[in-house]
């Protein structure tokens, strides 16, 4: 049967990325489809598809002012069906070619700085509490929601229904096991859905603008980081599959840096540096 590119992406989208993806990643991978995939190449036969044509297609991707990331992470869903093709024999081989994938800046991680901890702790309860909890366990905003008193074992937040399917524990300092364990049922009175609305209400009552409830979990990391604390066991408290995700916490805030540099310098440790030249 001679398929197209855009009944072989159809077929893909009902049986593999159904089986593979969340609900929403799902919908994000036919958004792409429907919206970049279709027009380009959609009547192509797929047998026809040459490496070539992915090298246009990206050049076609990056005419459209898209960002980096989008245009990778469109190609990447190209890969993937180009090989689940090959697999179900649709395709003799895959004909993505090597180095496609757009170069992606490397950035720091979008956390929030420290007088801005400050003000959205500050905000009125019980919203201030959701902050603390995201503070101190770093976890994803649908684990946040779903999490409750009757959760806490031993010291630790048992966390099920996680994003890589795993069930894992994260530890939690005395005064939070205090606080969670006074609140009956679930400790965060929010749906899944409902991140922006919080973020909203944390933006209005703290003055920070930028605000968006991952920052949360990413500020949680990095203050792991510098504290002194592993990766391998940050890693294990995040829940990612790959520690090479965690890697990205590993980058020091420039706050960081400049407080270790001023204890070098006080312990004489640079002294070139603190010469100066007449």
């Amino acid at each position: 049967m001679t398929l197209t590119v855009k009944q072989a992406a159809d077929r893909w989208l009902a049986v593999y990325v159904a089986n593979a993806r969340s609900a929403k990643n799902m919908a994000m991978a036919a958004q792409r489809s429907r919206d970049f995939l279709e027009p380009f190449m959609g009547e192509r036969v797929l047998s026809d598809v040459r490496p070539d044509d992915v090298r246009e297609y990206r050049l076609w991707l990056q005419a459209k002012e898209l960002a980096p990331r989008t245009v990778r992470h469109i190609l990447t869903d190209l890969r993937c069906l180009f090989r689940w093709a090959a697999e179900s024999e649709h395709l003799e081989k895959s004909p993505f070619p090597r180095r496609v994938m757009p170069r992606i800046q490397e950035s720091s991680p979008d956390r929030l700085l420290d007088d801005e901890v400050a003000a959205v702790l500050a905000i009125p309860e019980p919203h201030a509490f959701i902050v603390r909890f995201a503070l101190g366990t770093g976890l994803r905003w649908g684990e946040l929601c779903r999490a409750e008193a009757s959760h806490v074992e031993g010291g630790m937040l048992v966390v099920s229904q996680t994003k890589s399917t795993r069930v894992r524990r994260v530890p939690l300092a005395p005064a939070l096991i205090r606080e969670i364990l006074s609140k009956p049922g679930r400790l965060v009175p929010y749906t899944e859905g409902s991140a922006g609305s919080f973020a909203k209400y944390v933006q209005r009552h703290s003055g920070v603008a930028r605000f968006h409830v991952h920052q949360l979990r990413h500020t949680f990391a990095c203050r792991w980081v510098e504290g002194g604390g592993g990766l391998a066991s940050l890693q294990q408290i995040l829940g990612h599959a790959s520690v090479v995700t965690t890697q990205h916490y590993a980058r020091l805030s420039d706050e960081s840096v400049r407080r270790e540099a001023e204890r070098v310098r006080e312990t004489g440790g640079n002294l070139v540096a603190d010469r100066v030249v007449a």
